[in-house]
């Protein structure tokens, strides 16, 4: 008992009680988020209502000022879904978090709640093509500018990119699908030093191998249509308040420290404190994109959110057992990239970063003969589907080049570490033995 003794609080004099608050992260996964009372459903209920009834009119004006917590319409928060919310920030470690209907949307209302036209940011060029698209081709309509850096650039020439409109650094942990792993040792202090928030997508890593809060980023989003959903049958996203970042003391960010008009001068900072970021989302963002999650997928989530801790940790495992076979087929492999091999380029911060240099499920490739060798590589997998989709429980495979970037350009897909033989494989968590050898049939057929 004394080796966990800073787990408990003291009871009655010599007994020692278990405090909620530091429950380790497998036992979030399933406890965490909704507790039932005597009597109550044991599962999360779906609260499948978009309103909710009130005794006074004068209870719903305030729930209107934001002087009171309470759901109004469900277009802005549930039950369903604030439990889901809830165990998501306490995973990530964060003050709050709010779901979206989709990664997408997550990302996009991270930044457009800090941004607005004429405002830039700087991303990483290695993002998720879709996220690519959005932040070059949509928010640049939008008239918000992200500047591309990566990690041959020396610091001098990023902060070079830092202007007084400049309003966040965004990247991510585990870049899909080059697997570049995040150098949070180099670029936290580098966003503090340009005064920046930073933004990290932990969609691959997930919060059970790495908590980028911990490691100094400010804001966390996921796809939580990918691993935490688990089982491809939710499209959702969550954004996580750190609760860190000093948005009043930075100056740049009017949209937190001064009155918006649109809730009676409410200034979000002064009435919110830590969770000012995560708030505005909510109640204003949220409440005018509509980008909603519905009750029902929130619930399906959580179903998967509670085996989360096991699943993970299966996906690695096999996927780093996949990678090693990979590796040895040099007779069709032109690379393997996968941060958890020893050899890895970004082994060594996969072993600082992601627990246990545990690196997901995903391992990406190169084939020798290009695009046409990749194809019938993939036409040949009988186990393994082809789809549009990755980290579930399902091995699945997809020529990034031809699909999920193919509007990148050649510049741009080289720079987010792709060539037309590139394949991303997710490795589910069937038996490894199984994956590998509906893999080895697979490239035996394209010798």
């Amino acid at each position: 008992m004394a080796c966990h003794a800073g787990r408990y609080r003291e009871g009655r004099p010599g007994v020692l009680i278990m405090r909620e608050q530091d429950w380790k992260k497998a036992t979030i996964c399933v406890q965490g988020g909704y507790k039932a009372g005597n009597g109550e459903p044991r599962v999360l209920p779906v609260y499948q209502s978009t309103t909710y009834k009130y005794d006074s009119s004068e209870e719903l004006a305030k729930l209107f000022d934001l002087a009171s917590d309470g759901h109004m319409y469900t277009r802005i928060s549930n039950p369903t879904v604030a439990a889901v919310e809830d165990k998501i920030a306490k995973l990530e470690g964060g003050v709050g978090a709010m779901m979206t209907s989709s990664g997408q949307a997550a990302s996009l209302i991270s930044v457009l709640n800090i941004a607005s036209e004429g405002d830039n940011f700087l991303m990483m060029g290695n993002l998720y093509g879709g996220t690519t698209n959005l932040f070059l081709v949509t928010m640049k309509r939008m008239g918000i500018e992200a500047r591309v850096v990566n990690d041959s650039m020396s610091d001098e020439e990023i902060l070079a990119k830092v202007d007084s409109r400049t309003r966040l650094f965004f990247g991510e942990t585990i870049a899909n699908p080059s697997l570049d792993v995040f150098d949070f040792d180099r670029f936290v202090p580098l966003a503090k030093k340009a005064g920046l928030p930073l933004v990290i997508d932990n969609t691959f890593a997930t919060p059970i191998l790495c908590n980028p809060i911990k490691l100094g980023a400010d804001i966390v989003i996921h796809s939580t249509t990918k691993y935490m959903d688990g089982h491809a049958m939710v499209v959702g996203g969550v954004i996580v308040d750190g609760g860190s970042f000093d948005w009043e003391g930075s100056g740049r960010y009017p949209e937190l420290t001064e009155p918006d008009e649109s809730y009676h001068g409410v200034i979000y900072t002064k009435q919110f404190g830590r969770s000012a970021y995560i708030t505005k989302a909510r109640v204003q963002l949220m409440r005018d994109l509509g980008s909603t999650p519905q009750p029902f997928a929130a619930f399906l989530l959580n179903i998967g959110l509670e085996t989360l801790d096991l699943r993970i940790r299966r996906h690695s495992d096999n996927a780093l057992k996949v990678a090693g076979y990979l590796r040895s087929r040099t007779d069709l492999v032109k690379s393997v990239s996968y941060p958890g091999l020893e050899d890895s380029a970004d082994h060594d911060k996969a072993m600082r970063y992601l627990e246990g240099g545990m690196a997901s499920g995903v391992v990406s490739f190169s084939m020798k003969g290009g695009r046409e060798k990749a194809m019938k590589f993939m036409d040949s997998l009988r186990m393994a589907a082809i789809v549009v989709h990755v980290a579930d429980a399902r091995t699945c495979v997809l020529n990034p080049a031809s699909t999920t970037h193919r509007q990148l350009s050649d510049e741009m897909l080289v720079a987010a570490g792709i060539d037309p033989g590139f394949v991303r494989l997710s490795v589910g968590i069937e038996d490894a033995d199984d994956i590998i050898q509906d893999i080895r049939e697979a490239l035996d057929k394209c010798l």
